[in-house]
């Protein structure tokens, strides 16, 4: 086990300025005992907030087993740790993947009566030391309260993909896959939506890792959503999608999805995942996109080790490039931590969940979101005109802006040209980020007009960094 230890999560930033001092507070995102305030969508549509108006940087860890697969004890070393890297989400499933054949949690309960979803499995009394009281949905009760209480929010899928949508192109294969239909899904989206309703650390998340790509399959979708609502679920609702898809294919004129998930997959090293963001940025109405479903740190490449494994290189141009393009946030994923990859566990990963928790990329993560938060948050856009010449393939350059600062990254560290005079000021800075350490080093001062040409430290696959461009009457400190 690695040793844990305590990052201070900056969530929150508010900028006063004042003439030309410009002062920024913080709000921690670690609350002990106190359940976070419910999240809604900005009122520009691009971004999420809390409900008292504070920005929300979505920086999640994929943790899809996490409620079937691990015990108290490791559920609470789990999110401890989650909570020590930065991270503020963890994405959950009630019904997971690996129950399809009746296999009981960690705790050795069931979730359903015969894999009936009008007929959860519960039981009076909660006491965790009472095996008669303590039950599945007591054991998710747990994690999304242990999560409440260190200032995490829990995007909880009900299902997995594979007990309401068969994508395979034949029937359902296992005994409990295809339970849900007309007559039940909405009848269990109500009783899960009325079970955690009440608690703001919840995101509701439909799908799982499939196309509802026919009207039946969408329906579906539809009576689950209208079921959770309908039973006091009223948080935010999103939809996962197969790989390399979007939840807007299906679903971006219907009013239950609050924002869209992508599954930019895992196929391919510098799959261009920027591209999807972009295009779901330009949709309309407008509402908040993010890649949920990134390539995996230490995952074989498109499933097979013969391709090699993605590194923590990937994972950081996968976030960047994303967010960069416009994303209200990322997902991080590992192939290990996912699936809570234990001995006498069958899975193509190199380790197992508690020793990914220390994996390069995955320690990395909460750099993003530092300097993400670091500048003025609500009024971020996209804009490649800021780049002279953007490149293509895996050196290809994403930029984001602010009205007055603006950031470039640079995958491989290729030097490129910047349009100055797209941000406020007479004068700017200019200073590096590095998304490996978190790290700034000051450039100098330049006329805001003109173009101008940079150069990173160093370069080639691995070698990427962050340009950052300030107003300098701003005064903002460095990320």
């Amino acid at each position: 086990m690695i040793p844990l230890k305590t990052w201070a999560g900056l969530t929150n930033s508010t900028v006063a300025t004042k003439g030309n001092e410009t002062t920024l507070s913080w709000r921690s995102s670690l609350h002990p005992d106190l359940n976070p305030a419910a999240l809604k969508v900005s009122e520009n549509g691009r971004f999420l907030v809390t409900s008292d108006g504070a920005p929300f940087f979505w920086l999640a860890d994929t943790a899809w087993e996490l409620a079937q697969r691990l015990n108290r004890a490791e559920a609470e070393t789990y999110l401890n740790n989650a909570a020590a890297q930065g991270f503020n989400v963890i994405q959950v499933t009630a019904l997971t993947h690996f129950w399809d054949r009746g296999v009981p949690n960690a705790q050795g309960d069931l979730p359903l009566a015969g894999a009936d979803p009008n007929a959860p499995l519960t039981t009076p009394g909660n006491d965790p030391s009472i095996g008669s009281q303590y039950d599945y949905w007591d054991h998710l009760d747990y994690v999304i309260d242990t999560a409440a209480s260190l200032g995490i929010y829990v995007a909880l899928l009900p299902t997995w993909g594979q007990y309401i949508i068969d994508n395979s192109g034949s029937p359902f294969n296992q005994p409990y896959q295809g339970i849900f239909d007309q007559s039940n899904a909405y009848g269990f989206g109500k009783w899960i939506g009325n079970r955690y309703g009440n608690r703001s650390n919840i995101v509701w998340v439909l799908g799982g890792d499939r196309a509802p790509d026919t009207e039946p399959k969408k329906e579906l979708i539809r009576q689950m959503a209208r079921g959770i609502h309908d039973g006091g679920g009223n948080q935010l609702t999103t939809f996962h999608p197969i790989g390399t898809k979007s939840s807007s294919e299906w679903f971006q004129q219907e009013a239950w999805l609050d924002f869209n998930m992508y599954q930019s997959g895992h196929l391919s090293v510098d799959y261009p995942n920027y591209k999807v963001i972009s295009s779901d940025y330009s949709k309309a109405p407008t509402k908040p996109v993010l890649d949920a479903e990134p390539r995996y740190e230490n995952s074989a490449i498109n499933f097979s080790s013969a391709n090699g494994r993605f590194s923590a290189y990937d994972v950081r141009q996968a976030a960047y490039w994303s967010v960069f393009a416009g994303a209200f946030g990322h997902a991080y994923g590992n192939g290990a931590i996912w699936q809570m990859h234990a001995p006498g566990r069958k899975a193509d990963e190199k380790f197992y969940w508690y020793d990914a928790l220390g994996a390069e990329g995955r320690t990395q993560m909460k750099h993003l979101r530092k300097l993400i938060e670091s500048r003025p948050y609500l009024e971020r856009v996209p804009d490649q005109s800021l780049v002279a010449d953007a490149l293509t393939g895996g050196e290809h350059i994403r930029a984001t802006r602010g009205t007055n600062y603006a950031m470039i990254y640079t995958p491989r560290g290729a030097s490129f040209s910047v349009n100055f005079g797209a941000i406020t000021g007479d004068a700017v800075t200019a200073s590096w980020y590095s998304p490996r350490t978190g790290e700034s080093t000051f450039i100098g001062e330049y006329a805001n007009t003109g173009v101008q040409r940079f150069q990173p430290p160093s370069g080639g696959a691995g070698n990427d960094w962050v340009l950052i461009i300030d107003d300098k009457a701003a005064g903002f400190p460095a990320p």
